[in-house]
């Protein structure tokens, strides 16, 4: 028999607690999808203290409970879980109700992180259709995500003056908000991969009459890549422009720009 019976089952407990905390992370992970902005190892910590709160509150409120008795176990199970999925919707929700002020983007023009756009497949010069339009959206976004991120208003000239989405609209089967956005999501995954397609944050706002697209991207944590013509391209925002570098700057910003911080590597962003 063991002299510290505690603390036996308290080694035996640890690997067993992490383990079910990584597991209820990566379910929830899984069901909130690309909705979840929190790394699977953050979740994992969020997990180990519902565990740590649920055998708090079975020590505090049942009497004469061991570690490994079923009430024990469900108490503590279901806390990890009911914390875990709290702070996942919460965050999820966060994501998805971030507004975007297109009022105050428009106040301060064109710069590093703001870009405009005065549609996305219309080609304004020739009057129809143009795939290149698509191309330019895909770069821009591209760009933001590779650098410290911005965003791309939809439905806006260079001057600032709100022309909305109705000739991108007339492109659609569906003319409306909702078919624009699924539209404009798969293009990206086609342009610039699911994983990184899944990153802007796509809002439509009312201005002057007109519907605005506003698409936030924030700084990714790995190179994008645009897939054009058989090959791939990294873009990069460079002051007010977006501009393509060539293999050796490639290499060199990759390196320099994606170079994992301290606090990146204690939350699982790399």
């Amino acid at each position: 028999m063991p002299r510290s019976e505690m603390l036996v089952e308290f080694a035996g407990a640890l690997p067993l607690a992490v383990l079910l905390s990584f597991v209820i992370a990566w379910v929830l992970r899984r069901i909130f999808g690309a909705r979840l902005s929190l790394p699977l190892s953050v979740m994992t910590i969020v997990s180990i203290l519902g565990l740590s709160v649920g055998l708090f509150v079975a020590g505090w409120f049942f009497y004469g409970l061991r570690l490994w008795m079923p009430t024990s176990l469900l108490v503590t199970a279901g806390t990890s879980l009911g914390l875990s999925f709290v702070v996942a919707a919460g965050a999820a929700l966060v994501r998805r109700d971030g507004g975007v002020d297109v009022a105050a983007l428009l106040a301060k023009g064109e710069g590093e992180r703001i870009e405009f756009k005065e549609t996305a497949r219309w080609n304004v010069r020739d009057d129809k259709k143009d795939a290149r339009m698509e191309q330019v959206v895909a770069k821009t976004v591209a760009a933001f995500l590779n650098s410290s991120g911005g965003t791309l208003l939809i439905g806006v000239d260079d001057d600032g003056q709100v022309h909305g989405l109705d000739r991108d609209y007339a492109t659609l089967r569906t003319p409306d908000a909702d078919r624009f956005e699924l539209w404009l999501r798969d293009m990206l995954a086609a342009s610039i991969g699911k994983n990184a397609a899944a990153l802007p944050r796509i809002r439509f706002a009312d201005v002057e009459g007109r519907t605005v697209c506003a698409v936030r991207c924030p700084r990714a944590s790995e190179p994008v890549f645009v897939t054009q013509g058989g090959g791939t391209e990294l873009w990069v925002r460079v002051g007010n422009s977006t501009r393509a570098f060539g293999v050796d700057e490639a290499v060199t910003y990759v390196a320099r720009h994606f170079r994992p911080n301290l606090a990146e590597v204690v939350l699982g962003r790399r």
